[in-house]
C-alpha cells in the first residue's frame, strides 16, 4: 500500500501555484483513505470552514479529516487555525508556506493532544520539506487516536446513549451554582442521560455569545474529546444567538436547562392533557429559535432535547406552528372546561381538598401512596409525577376529603411550562389546604422551600391555608427534626412510615376543620335561604 502522506507532494505544488495565482488562501480536506474531500477557497488572510459533514473517524472521537491549507505572506499557524483544529476534533490542521514562485516552501502540521501541556490543547510536529515526509499519516494518527484511548478515564465506557459534559458559567457564588449544577445532573439522570462530567465557571460577567471564554469553550472540547461526550447541556436559557455561536464552534449537539426539562416532561406525561399541555411548551419554546434552525437545531433530531413533537416541528414553519397552537389552546381550554365541572361536582359533594405542592422529588407521590395505600408511580427522580391524582381520605375523627399530588417545582421553571400547565395549576386555587412537602434531607432545602413559597406567591395562592409539611426526617438526626419543626412552625414526618403521621393528620384536620367553620359563619344567610326553601 502507497503511503499516505499529510499531503502528497503534486497536490502540495498545485495548492501552492493556483493560491498565488489568485491571491487567496486555498484549503482542501483530506479523510484518512487519503480521498480529498472538499476544497474551501478563502481570501488572504484566512479560509471560513463551512460547517463539515458529521463523519467520524474509527474510534467515534476524532473526525477522520484531516485540513491542509495555504498561507501566503510567510505566517506561522494562526490562532484561528488551532481553534479550528480543536473546535472541529480535526485529525490534523497542516498548513503550507507558498514562496512568491508559487512553491510551497515547507508543511507545517499540528495535532491535539489528550492533556494540555503548557495550557497548550495540540502538539506541533517538525515543519518538513513538502517532498521529504517520512513518516504515513496513518501511523500519526494511529498513535494520536493511542494517546487519547490511554487518557480516557474508565468510567468513560462506550455508550450509544446521550454523553453530556453539564456546564454553569456563573456570576454568582460558587457554592450556590454547584447546587444548581448538581441539579442539573439529576434531570440529567432522569433524562436517561449518561453525565460524563461537569463544568462550573466562576466569571464578572457572562459572555454574551459563548456564555464563556472562546478559550474555555475550548478546553470543554478537548474534554469532550477525552471522555467521547456527544452532548453540551448547558445550566441556562440559552438564546438563539447562542445556540448558533456555541454549536457553529463546537460540532456536538447543545441544549440548555429548559430544553432538558422540556424533556423529561415530554417523556413523562401520561394524560391527553399532560401531553397537550408539554407539546405547547416545547413550540412556544422552538418558535423564537426557528431562525437557527439550520445546522444548529439540526443536530437536535433523534437525540435528548427532541422528544415529543421537538423532533418532527423542525421542518415546519412558523405559519403552521402557530396554526398547531391555536389547535392546542382549543384543546386545552375544553380540557379546562371538563376540569372546571369535575371540581364543581365535587364540591356539590362538599369535600374539602388537600393539595400536596413542593419541590420536585421531595416525597410527594410517596406521602400519597402511604396515607391512601395507593400504587401511583414513585420513583426518586425528578418529575417522576406530571399529571395530577386525586385519592380520598378518611381522617380519625370521620372527616373525608380529596387529597390530590401535584407536578413539582423547581428552580428556573421554564416560563413556557408554567403557563402550559396553567389549568392543571387551576387546581390549587381550589383546595382547602396547600401541605408543602419538603425534603429536609437535602442540603439545599431552604432554597427549595423559598423556591416554592414564591412560586406559589406568584399563582396568587397565599391565601390558601398552607401547612409546611418535612418529609425524610428518617435521613437526620432527631433533634435536628425538632428543631426544624420548630423552626418554621411546621411537622415533621417520613413518607415511609405511616407511624409518623399522628401529628400531620392531626394539624391538617384542625387546619380543614377551622377553615370549614370560617366559612360557614361568613355565609349564613346563604344557610338560612336554603333552610326556608
Amino acid at each position: 500500500m502507497a503511503p499516505d502522506l499529510i499531503v502528497s507532494p503534486e497536490v502540495a505544488r498545485e495548492m501552492g501555484e493556483l493560491s498565488r495565482e489568485i491571491g487567496r488562501q486555498l484549503g482542501v480536506f483530506i479523510d484518512r483513505n487519503g480521498r480529498l474531500e472538499m476544497v474551501v477557497v478563502g481570501d488572504r488572510k484566512r479560509i471560513e470552514i463551512p460547517a463539515l459533514p458529521q463523519v467520524r473517524g474509527a474510534s467515534g472521537r476524532l473526525k477522520g479529516w484531516r485540513c491542509v491549507h495555504t498561507h501566503l505572506d510567510g505566517e506561522a499557524l494562526s490562532e484561528d487555525d488551532l481553534m479550528d483544529l480543536l473546535f472541529l476534533r480535526l485529525d490534523l490542521m497542516a498548513m503550507l508556506k507558498v514562496a512568491d514562485d508559487g512553491l510551497p516552501e515547507r508543511l507545517y502540521a499540528a495535532h491535539l493532544v489528550p492533556v494540555p501541556v503548557e495550557g497548550k490543547s495540540w502538539r506541533f510536529l517538525e515543519p518538513v520539506v513538502v517532498s521529504q515526509q517520512s513518516r504515513d499519516c496513518r501511523e500519526i494518527i494511529g498513535d494520536l487516536e493511542n494517546e487519547f484511548v490511554k487518557a480516557r478515564p474508565a468510567k468513560a465506557v462506550e455508550n450509544k446513549g446521550d454523553r453530556a459534559i453539564l456546564i454553569n458559567v456563573t456570576t454568582d457564588a460558587r457554592a450556590r451554582a454547584q447546587d444548581t449544577l448538581d441539579e442539573l445532573a439529576e434531570l440529567a439522570g432522569s433524562a436517561g442521560v449518561q453525565v460524563l462530567d461537569q463544568v462550573l465557571q466562576r466569571r464578572d460577567r457572562v459572555n454574551p455569545r459563548f456564555i464563556m471564554g472562546r478559550g474555555k469553550l475550548g478546553e470543554i472540547m478537548l474534554k469532550a474529546l477525552v471522555l467521547n461526550a456527544n452532548l453540551l447541556i448547558f445550566d441556562h436559557e440559552l438564546n438563539p444567538s447562542q445556540i448558533r455561536s456555541i454549536t457553529d464552534h463546537t460540532e456536538l449537539r447543545v441544549i440548555d436547562r429548559t430544553q432538558l426539562i422540556l424533556d423529561i416532561f415530554a417523556r413523562r406525561a401520561l394524560s391527553r392533557e399532560g401531553k397537550l399541555q408539554v407539546e405547547m411548551a416545547q413550540l412556544k419554546y422552538l418558535l423564537p429559535r426557528l431562525t437557527t434552525r439550520d445546522d444548529a437545531l439540526s443536530r437536535l433530531t433523534g437525540g435528548i432535547g427532541a422528544r415529543g413533537p421537538g423532533e418532527t416541528r423542525l421542518e415546519i414553519d412558523r405559519r403552521r406552528i402557530q396554526e398547531r397552537l391555536e389547535k392546542l389552546e382549543e384543546k386545552l381550554k375544553a380540557v379546562s372546561r371538563e376540569r372546571h365541572q369535575r371540581r364543581e361536582r365535587r364540591r356539590k359533594r362538599d369535600l374539602p381538598v388537600i393539595s400536596l405542592v413542593g419541590y420536585t422529588n421531595a416525597g410527594k407521590s410517596t406521602l400519597l401512596n402511604t396515607l391512601t395505600d395507593s400504587a401511583i408511580i414513585a420513583e426518586d427522580k425528578l418529575f417522576a409525577t406530571l399529571d395530577p391524582t386525586s385519592r380520598r381520605l378518611r381522617f380519625p375523627q370521620d372527616l373525608e376529603v380529596i387529597i390530590t399530588d401535584t407536578v413539582g417545582f423547581i428552580r428556573h421553571l421554564p416560563k413556557e411550562l408554567l403557563k402550559a400547565f396553567k389549568s392543571t395549576l387551576e387546581e390549587l386555587s381550589e383546595a382547602d389546604l396547600l401541605v408543602h412537602v419538603v425534603d429536609a434531607s437535602n442540603p439545599a432545602f431552604r432554597d427549595q422551600l423559598k423556591i416554592v413559597e414564591d412560586l406559589l406567591n406568584d399563582l396568587e395562592l397565599a391565601n390558601i391555608p398552607t401547612l409546611r409539611l418535612f418529609n425524610k426526617i428518617d435521613r437526620l438526626e432527631p433533634e435536628e427534626a425538632v428543631n426544624l419543626a420548630r423552626q418554621y412552625e411546621g411537622v415533621v414526618i417520613s413518607a415511609l412510615d405511616s407511624g409518623t403521621f399522628g401529628p400531620f393528620l392531626a394539624r391538617a384536620q384542625q387546619l380543614i376543620l377551622k377553615k370549614i367553620t370560617v366559612e360557614a359563619r361568613e355565609q349564613p344567610s346563604d344557610v338560612d335561604d336554603e333552610q326556608g326553601s
